[in-house]
């Protein structure tokens, strides 16, 4: 008995970094920039990944797995070498690598088979439930950022300086808790999941995120289809029924929910400042890329060139208050969306690269996704791990890398890495067969 109680602990010991990464993004982020204490803990995924792998004397990667995680140093050495100074160009050059290549490749190696992987899903749904919480106690208390001049927008631990990043841990969460609902897991697990995804929505809702909304809905939308259609319509009557007593029933801020949705696709008739100068951005990098279209004008290149490519419509900054945060005014660096970045900034070359080995994560991932329905182990981590890669990709179009919650970016791209690229072996529930890798 003892020996059974002990081994458990040693059983999720290599997958221990990762979920420490998942409990540092729980903690109130300090400081206004630089680094955070999650990323100091994605620095020690690695070198654990590494020490590992020594210990172990195994072969890290695939030569697939190898071509399509090291595909984005192409452009992002290119880019580099272009950047304004030499400083500016290897902070950028650190940064893209830990994110999109470092990070993402120990996460895949440490995540060893479907236990290690349920562990990390449960994980985020934790971290979102704890987010979410806090999210809506801020709303309903008025401490929370500011939104039309009340102090009510859902930012959890983040802060008004990052008010993506509840939105992203909530939505990520509610993405691994439909995915572990619609698997073929012991039933009262399944309930739990669906509770859970259930119970995100309000404060994904709060988060006033709308990029993270459209995100969000594409995602579980796809999680449902590719889980089953008559499923999916008894999901979708459930979360329209939650729906209609959240916000309908109960009043949970309907008007401001109503006009923020609205002003999704408020682009010419009378759109709001924020719209006005993400589209002004989105303009400017598309003349950045038309300067220079191979390679773009260097690493973090954008805010020097962006006056002079964006129109007088841009506004100076965007102002940030609340959430135990004074008034400040935050100047607009990029053009919060990820794909029109990397265009401006590492041109077609980095973003065929960077994009290419997204894309080709997302195709390997359904590929096997669609055995995993046809076999008794169930799909519940491929939907898990195509889900977070979808939600990732669709909100890249409304935001970028920057932020504490940025490594759980790199988090989501190795846990999709796993999924596509491990060995059939790796998809087990025992981790025999992860030595071989």
């Amino acid at each position: 008995m003892v020996s059974v109680v002990t081994a458990a602990p040693r059983r999720f010991l290599p997958v221990l970094p990762v979920i420490a990464l998942i409990v540092t993004l729980a903690l109130p982020v300090s400081g206004d920039g630089g680094g955070t204490l999650a990323d100091a803990v994605s620095g020690l995924v690695v070198v654990c990944c590494a020490l590992r792998l020594v210990r172990g004397r195994r072969r890290p990667l695939s030569r697939t797995a190898a071509v399509v995680l090291g595909l984005p140093v192409v452009g992002v050495a290119v880019a580099t070498a272009g950047a304004a100074s030499a400083g500016v160009g290897a902070e950028g050059l650190v940064r893209y690598l830990q994110i999109f290549v470092l990070v993402p490749a120990a996460v895949m190696l440490l995540v060893r088979d479907r236990r290690d992987a349920r562990l990390v899903a449960w994980s985020l749904v934790g971290l979102a439930l704890w987010q979410g919480a806090l999210g809506v106690h801020q709303f309903v208390t008025g401490t929370g950022a500011s939104y039309q001049g009340e102090m009510i927008r859902a930012v959890g631990t983040f802060g008004a300086t990052d008010i993506m990043g509840m939105a992203a841990v909530v939505a990520f969460g509610l993405v691994c808790a439909l995915g572990l609902a619609l698997g073929s897991g012991p039933a009262r697990q399944r309930t739990a999941a669906a509770v859970c995804a259930l119970a995100l929505l309000l404060p994904l809702a709060l988060s006033f995120s709308r990029g993270a909304w459209i995100a969000t809905a594409v995602t579980c939308g796809a999680q449902l289809v590719l889980a089953g259609l008559r499923r999916a319509v008894r999901v979708f009557a459930a979360v329209a029924a939650t729906a209609v007593v959240l916000v309908g029933g109960l009043g949970v801020g309907s008007a401001m929910l109503q006009e923020r949705i609205s002003s999704i696709t408020q682009v010419a008739d009378a759109p709001d400042q924020s719209v006005t100068d993400r589209y002004t951005m989105w303009t400017a990098a598309v003349d950045m890329w038309r300067d220079q279209p191979l390679t773009g004008v260097g690493m973090k290149g954008f805010p020097d060139h962006r006056d002079g490519h964006a129109s007088l419509a841009l506004s100076s900054g965007s102002d940030t208050d609340g959430a135990g945060a004074g008034f400040r005014r935050q100047p607009l660096l990029s053009p919060h969306n990820m794909y029109l970045l990397i265009l401006s900034e590492q041109g077609l070359l980095g973003l065929l690269a960077l994009a290419g080995s997204w894309l080709a994560l997302l195709v390997l991932g359904l590929r096997k996704l669609f055995r995993a329905r046809r076999s008794a182990s169930g799909p519940d981590c491929a939907l898990v791990a195509c889900g977070l890669l979808l939600w990732q990709l669709v909100d890249f179009v409304y935001a970028d890398i920057g932020g504490p919650s940025t490594v759980l970016t790199a988090l989501v791209l190795g846990f999709a890495a796993w999924w596509a690229l491990a060995d059939e072996g790796a998809h087990g529930d025992a981790h025999e067969g992860a030595g071989e890798r």
